[in-house]
């Protein structure tokens, strides 16, 4: 069915977009739109979550380098009570709320206006991509050992190409593929440590755990290890539209993946720094197979080995899936050209995998360091406009549908984000000038693409669309004040 004139007005009033042009409607154009696919159950979405925010404990070795056993024991401990646990709350809220693939470009639209979520979508998309380009790296890095070929030179540039299009290609094959490829790796990435416990039985000192020299604390890579392995809970939200029930399984989800995100990165810690003598400056990415191999032999350390790299294929592919369902909905809500609302017939968005696999590919020639301070540079905006639209909408519409809703007044949801806030302001003052130029850089293209994309869609040169299964954000604000009002 097309949209009406006068319905397409409306809708663009919605999100403040009207300029004159006629929207269509994008679900004529693109099918299936996935109502009729399978959606997500709580398992794999689990896992997904694990994989977009996690992984496993590999990439904490840092934490330990950078301040020793006790403060990364402890970091792993409150850290998650600062930034997990509020952002994880937050998104279950919202994501409730809105559920649909727009995820929190949706809650920043509907609470700031569409200028400022594009920007969260153009913030948050870029820090994603530039995320998902570590992966691919660190796969082979992990291989190099055993496979000298791919240390360097054209075998390993060939390497991450041919990764990267078969990663993308399981993407684009379906979500629910991609979900269930998360659990199976989930559970070969945690298992060896399971094991690695056990047998490090009878190393553990418990004085090794105690170790800690404030005077020798590097804080900005202590900081930026925690904040990078904790980080990117919101990124489910993207998804919501393709969850079964999201109302119900999305906080559900959220709670497990908290507790096994968690566990997974404190229990690994506990055994490696218990159960070997310390060398800090050997605390570097890969180091816990170094430590498989002194408590249980190079068997164990091939497992480690192999689920470091089969970790980081299931931290590709949900990153991926994110970021190009994340597209999607910002085109079906209007804000891109409605050809990134296009799915391929397994319901997934062609359009914005190529466009996140052409990003990956383009920012793999980064260093780790580079990768991990630009992505948590864009992220910490990103969760500025995330934090004021949760705010926002308490005050705004207090009335509003939560089949979720955190259970804090107005008062307890601005107490709740003043210390994450808190912690974003010391990442990003304790960032390189390089990595502050860069990403300001990003910040103002974004600032320059919005009213670009409005000319072109002004001149009609694309077509923009906004779908009609999705709410009208403008009539739920009206129900809210007429509410209220009686």
């Amino acid at each position: 069915m097309k949209l009406t004139s006068t319905e397409s007005r409306q809708a663009s009033i919605a999100m403040g977009e009207y300029n004159g042009v006629q929207y269509v409607s994008v679900d004529d154009v693109h099918s299936p739109r996935g109502d009729n696919l399978r959606k997500v159950s709580v398992l794999p979405l689990v896992f997904l979550i694990f994989y977009e925010v996690s992984g496993g404990p590999f990439g904490v070795e840092d934490s330990v380098n950078a301040a020793g056993p006790l403060l990364a024991l402890l970091g792993f401990l409150v850290f998650p009570l600062i930034w997990s646990v509020p952002e994880a709350l937050i998104t279950a809220e919202m994501g409730t709320m809105f559920p649909e693939n727009g995820g929190y470009v949706v809650w920043v639209s509907s609470a700031l206006g569409p200028f400022w979520g594009f920007q969260q979508g153009w913030m948050k998309w870029l820090s994603g991509v530039i995320d998902n380009a570590l992966y691919p790296v660190l796969f082979l890095d992990y291989l190099k050992s055993g496979i000298p070929a791919l240390a360097d030179g054209f075998p390993r540039t060939m390497a991450v190409l041919a990764l990267t299009a078969f990663l993308t290609y399981m993407n684009y094959r379906g979500l629910t593929i991609v979900g269930w490829t998360a659990v199976l790796l989930g559970i070969f990435s945690i298992l060896p440590f399971v094991v690695m416990g056990f047998v490090a039985i009878p190393k553990y000192k418990a004085a090794r755990w105690l170790v800690v020299d404030l005077h020798n604390v590097d804080w900005n890579l202590y900081l930026n290890t925690l904040f990078w392995n904790l980080n990117y809970w919101d990124s489910i939200s993207t998804l919501a539209g393709e969850v079964e029930n999201p109302k119900r399984t999305l906080p559900k989800a959220l709670l497990y993946a908290v507790i096994l995100v968690v566990l997974g990165y404190f229990f690994p810690l506990l055994i490696g720094t218990g159960a070997v003598p310390l060398h800090r400056d050997s605390w570097t990415d890969g180091y816990f197979s170094d430590i498989a191999k002194i408590v249980g032999g190079v068997w164990l350390r091939w497992w480690i080995q192999a689920a470091a790299a089969m970790s980081n294929m299931g931290m590709f592919v949900a990153e991926m899936s994110s970021d190009s369902f994340q597209l999607l909905g910002m085109a079906e809500r209007g804000m891109l050209p409605e050809l990134f609302a296009k799915r391929s017939r397994y319901g997934t968005p062609l359009i914005g995998i190529l466009f996140s696999a052409s990003g990956v590919v383009l920012l793999s020639w980064l260093s780790f360091q580079e990768i991990v301070a630009a992505e948590n540079f864009l992220y910490c905006f990103g969760m500025f406009l995330e934090f004021i639209a949760f705010i926002q909408l308490r005050i705004k519409r207090p009335a509003a549908s939560r089949p979720y809703k955190i259970p804090i007044g107005t008062v307890g949801a601005i107490l709740m984000c003043i210390p994450p806030t808190i912690l974003i302001c010391v990442v990003l003052a304790l960032s390189s000038l390089k990595v502050m130029v860069v990403s300001i850089i990003a910040i103002i293209i974004g600032f320059v693409m919005h009213p670009c994309l409005k000319y072109v869609e002004k001149k009609q040169w694309l077509k923009f669309s906004i779908s009609t299964h999705l709410s009208d954000l403008h009539s739920a604000n009206q129900e809210s004040a007429h509410s209220l009002v009686n």
